[in-house]
């Protein structure tokens, strides 16, 4: 059964960074585009960075420039490192596998000084 663990949340001041990271079971992790979503508390599930099997990132123009998805496939691991973080970047989030719409437990990140 194909799972996806997250790790990294936590609490950070303003203009501080995080790197969470999503780790997968299966062999064919490379294979799979892998998404990062947020959600905040009383609003939408919402889509932050995604990563295609080929590498491409893309982002929700409210983090780019500070947010950095990237994966190992190694490792079968995918990331988000957070720079600048802002306190309207609270949530939980979520990863994400594209194809057959997996989700992990989710990990809280609180800003907040």
């Amino acid at each position: 059964q194909f799972q996806l663990v997250e790790s990294g949340g936590g609490l950070v001041q303003p203009g501080g960074s995080l790197r969470l990271s999503c780790a997968a079971s299966g062999s064919t992790f490379s294979f799979y585009d892998m998404d990062w979503y947020r959600q905040a508390p009383g609003k939408q599930r919402e889509l932050v960075a995604g990563i295609t099997s080929g590498g491409r990132p893309n982002y929700a123009d409210s983090v780019k420039g500070r947010f950095t998805i990237s994966r190992d496939n190694t490792k079968n691991t995918v990331y988000l490192q957070m720079n600048s973080l802002k306190p309207e970047d609270t949530a939980v989030y979520y990863c994400h596998r594209v194809l057959g719409d997996c989700w992990g437990q989710g990990t809280q990140v609180t800003v907040s000084s």
